[in-house]
């Protein structure tokens, strides 16, 4: 009797094992088979992967990438091809965040039930059309190639989300790429879309958080003179700026670039201020475009003494930001307090996809400020440029703009600049990090300009 009900307990043991192994398998193949398909492994990929799948465009149109006789080939201009390598991505994978590594599988026609198995005939592979302008981004890239530039270029329309110039260097042509070997500086961080998944330390351009915390939490800050000696004490270390800026107000502190000034106002304001506010603008914060996450920008003061939290609101201590994300905060200015959600996704040739890949795109976020102080912000930052930069900066274009330069630590400064134009029918925000760049006014700036030109041109049409 006891070998018979030992031997009735292991079948239902083993049968229940079955069961859970087999109900775990299920769960992992409907979770995991598309990845599963698309393994440099998998025999078809020789005949059914990018070889055969559909063609990726701009947004005019023209042609990033297509395959022609069972090949993959990319746009005739090795200029486009390094500047949307990671937005179109490659024949491999190693850029996750590229459109022929996120939406490969729509590309190449991909079927749950049938996997990559049907005919070419019946296989209902995907064009892909972007938001991004081919010009605008090769016109950011050459500048940023012709200096050695590393970093990160973004221009978005504010109004509707659409991405229109999107760069990250290092960079490499699709069509010959190199053989990198471990320790090549040359190629560090070739794979990693700078826009979306790098957080670099903002310096400066943080300081429009700060001055957002005390326009609503101090009487009157705006029109508040504050004095500028070159240094001062606070919580026993010493808190420095460029030069001794004299007795000034919040418009020209944040035009010259005042380190003290901010500094006292985020000691004044305290760390839980400036963490709401930080919190409210989006640091801490999960944003994402299309399938893929943003990189969190970080504000930690938790632990911070009275020197720390003086540091935190110039940019620096341990402040983190990601491009995208700052490009969303200038959106949030230029539109009265609320972002635009960016997307880069415009068009793909089958509704039912189209509907899925573009959901929620352009629509406005969560309000990180009022209008009240989005147009104060605002005004300061066009006085940053009219008055302190000169409009020339910008060529014909009208911009409200702040530059930062932030120590990253190791002796090097990246140069930061971040904003948006005001003509009203060029509703663009941008962010450009130059990683060891100094000086934003001087290295990001001209970035800048040559992005947002091209871009103004996508968008007027002229």
């Amino acid at each position: 009797m006891k070998k018979v009900l030992t031997r009735s307990l292991l079948t239902w043991f083993l049968a229940l094992a079955f069961f859970v192994g087999l109900g775990y398998f299920v769960v992992r193949l409907a979770v995991n088979a598309e990845e599963w398909a698309q393994l440099p492994m998998n025999a078809h990929l020789s005949s059914t992967g990018l070889g055969k799948a559909g063609a990726i465009y701009d947004r005019n149109g023209v042609v990033l990438a297509q395959s022609i006789d069972g090949e993959r080939v990319y746009n005739d201009d090795p200029a486009v091809r390094a500047a949307v390598l990671h937005t179109v991505g490659d024949n491999g994978t190693s850029i996750a965040t590229a459109v022929q590594s996120v939406y490969r599988n729509d590309l190449v026609g991909y079927n749950f039930l049938l996997g990559l198995g049907l005919p070419e005939s019946f296989r209902s592979t995907s064009d892909i059309t972007l938001t991004i302008d081919a010009n605008a981004c090769a016109a950011a890239y050459n500048v940023m190639a012709a200096n050695n530039y590393k970093g990160a270029v973004v221009v978005y329309n504010y109004e509707t989300g659409e991405i229109i110039c999107k760069v990250s260097t290092p960079t490499y042509d699709p069509l010959d790429p190199p053989n990198i070997v471990d320790g090549d500086e040359t190629y560090d961080g070739v794979y990693l879309d700078k826009v979306l998944s790098a957080a670099y330390p903002p310096g400066s351009t943080f300081k429009l958080i700060t001055a957002a915390a005390a326009i609503d939490n101090i009487d009157k800050a705006a029109d508040r003179y504050l004095l500028c000696e070159g240094s001062t004490i606070i919580g026993g270390e010493y808190v420095t700026c460029v030069e001794p800026h004299g007795e000034i107000d919040m418009n020209q502190a944040l035009a010259v670039s005042c380190n003290i000034y901010f500094a006292e106002l985020a000691v004044e304001l305290g760390p839980d201020t400036m963490t709401k506010y930080a919190e409210d603008f989006g640091f801490n914060r999960s944003f994402s475009v299309g399938n893929n996450d943003l990189r969190k920008s970080v504000y930690d003061v938790k632990n911070a003494d009275a020197a720390a939290l003086a540091w935190s609101g110039v940019g620096q201590h341990t402040d983190l930001a990601n491009p995208m994300h700052m490009a969303m905060i200038c959106s949030a200015i230029a539109n009265g307090g609320s972002p635009t959600q960016p997307y880069m996704i415009k068009d793909v040739s089958s509704f039912f996809k189209n509907s899925g890949l573009t959901a929620g795109a352009g629509k406005s976020g969560s309000k990180m400020m009022t209008s009240t102080t989005a147009n104060k912000l605002a005004d300061m930052m066009r006085f940053t440029v009219s008055n302190h930069y000169g409009d020339s900066m910008f060529g014909n274009l009208h911009v409200a703009a702040k530059t930062g330069t932030a120590e990253v630590g190791d002796g090097t400064e990246d140069g930061w600049i971040v904003g948006f134009v005001t003509d009203q029918d060029c509703p663009l925000a941008f962010a450009v990090c130059i990683e060891n760049g100094g000086f934003g006014i001087s290295s990001a700036a001209p970035v800048a300009r040559a992005a947002l030109e091209a871009s103004a041109i996508s968008v007027r049409g002229y």
